[in-house]
């Protein structure tokens, strides 16, 4: 038997140094966001830059941990993870911190960890199990309903912590289930409802199920294929139902700062002084993130050097507007730069996935890509104006312990997977 020599080394190198690159270039924005004097102490560890270098100095042991870990123990032990993370979600109702309106955090002395973060982890871990095992099949509804079911309590319990970025990010699994067989009307269905809610919220739901109802006919006397009429009914009352639910939902659920971050952006609000003080309140932390984004031109001013970002006109700057300091500081040239490390990790993930050797694999590299593609789609979308503002980290970029841990063990559970062989790419 040949002894491997070079076991300790089969890890993939590129994703690692997609994640080291990063992680780097995200604790030098974090400092410049976060520094408050002409002299910097990077070892202030009261101030976000030096508790950001702790985090990142304690990830590097825990990626030793999560290597050195057997594989095989992430499948067999996925259920245990995900039960385990769910209690923890379920203690903040009685134990948790409010920050900013969420109860999400539990406070250990001056640290704060946010369970949600490691519940994605773990609704990764748990939907691959399931869908991997030898009884279930995607196709068929019950499996689609346990698959639904282990996705949806993180995301309600999320929810129910009024922390509706974490949410949303649930969402990326569709993604997955999709890959592993789900029936192509599901996608249909999900744009649908989507595009319906949009327009529910925009025009009314009388004008919007008009529209439906027009696009159903003209669809059944042009399309070469002839839908049955009661299947045309059954679309339209269900537009209705989404149409008027959606408007229930944003009326009598959401609570009012979260609606008027929607109706901002859908430019629902009509009467002109009130929607000029919803941009003072709610829009401007976007304005002088497109702002300070806009003046770093081609090149940047320069590290350290934005005046923007130095005179912290952008609150919250290190955290959810991050990318901001990048566009500022880095240029054109910075964001190209993050955007496409950022493309590659989730393109090489992908890449990774379709070879692996078990579906366990193969749908937990999935569920990565995935969730770090939402993450990144809707953080630079948020902070450019394009999606609604609902406060979402960029991923092992924002300054946060429990984030740039929970995204690594997220990556590196799939490096360890990966490791048993080697790719070429």
């Amino acid at each position: 038997m040949v002894r491997d020599t070079n076991r300790h080394f089969r890890f993939d190198w590129i994703t690692i140094i997609i994640f080291l690159l990063l992680v780097g270039f995200g604790y030098l924005n974090i400092l410049s966001a976060s520094h408050t004097g002409s002299t910097i102490d990077y070892f202030d560890f009261s101030q976000p830059y030096g508790k950001q270098l702790i985090f990142i100095f304690l990830t590097f042991g825990l990626i030793v941990l999560l290597l050195a870990v057997d594989a095989k123990f992430y499948e067999r032990f996925s259920s245990i993870i995900y039960m385990v993370s769910m209690l923890s979600l379920i203690g903040l109702f009685i134990f948790g911190k409010n920050v900013n309106g969420a109860t999400s955090w539990y406070a250990f002395g001056g640290l704060t960890i946010q369970p949600s973060e490691f519940a994605k982890v773990a609704t990764a871990l748990a939907v691959a199990k399931h869908i991997s095992d030898l009884n279930t099949n995607i196709n068929r509804l019950k499996d689609q309903i346990k698959a639904i079911i282990i996705i949806a309590i993180p995301a309600i319990l999320v929810l129910l912590q009024n922390d509706t970025g974490s949410t949303v990010v649930y969402g990326a699994f569709f993604f997955v289930l999709y890959r592993e067989g789900l029936p192509k009307y599901h996608l249909t269905l999900g744009v649908s409802v989507i595009i319906i809610s949009i327009l529910s919220l925009k025009f009314g739901a009388l004008i919007t199920s008009t529209l439906v109802l027009t696009l159903l006919t003209g669809f059944h006397f042009l399309s070469k294929k002839k839908w049955r009429m009661f299947k045309s009914i059954s679309v339209f009352l269900v537009a209705i139902a989404v149409s008027i639910g959606v408007q229930f939902f944003y009326q009598s659920i959401l609570k009012p700062h979260q609606q008027d971050r929607i109706s901002l952006w859908l430019r629902l609000e009509k009467d002109p002084e009130k929607l000029e003080q919803m941009k003072k309140t709610f829009a401007y932390n976007l304005n002088e993130s497109e702002k300070a984004i806009s003046s770093g031109g081609l090149t940047g001013r320069g590290f350290m050097e934005g005046t923007r970002t130095t005179g912290k006109f952008v609150p919250e700057q290190h955290t959810d507007y991050i990318f901001s300091t990048v566009g500022e500081e880095w240029g054109f040239l910075g964001t190209t730069f993050v955007v496409v490390l950022f493309v590659l990790l989730i393109i090489r993930i992908l890449h990774l996935a379709e070879r692996q050797k078990t579906q366990f694999s193969r749908v937990y590299g999935y569920g990565v890509a995935s969730i770090i593609f939402i993450h990144f789609l809707i953080n630079i979308g948020m902070v450019m104006g394009l999606i609604p503002t609902i406060g979402i980290p960029l991923p092992m970029f924002s300054y946060g312990g429990s984030g740039l841990w929970a995204f690594t063990i997220l990556l590196f559970i799939f490096i360890k997977l990966d490791s048993n062989k080697i790719n070429e790419w």
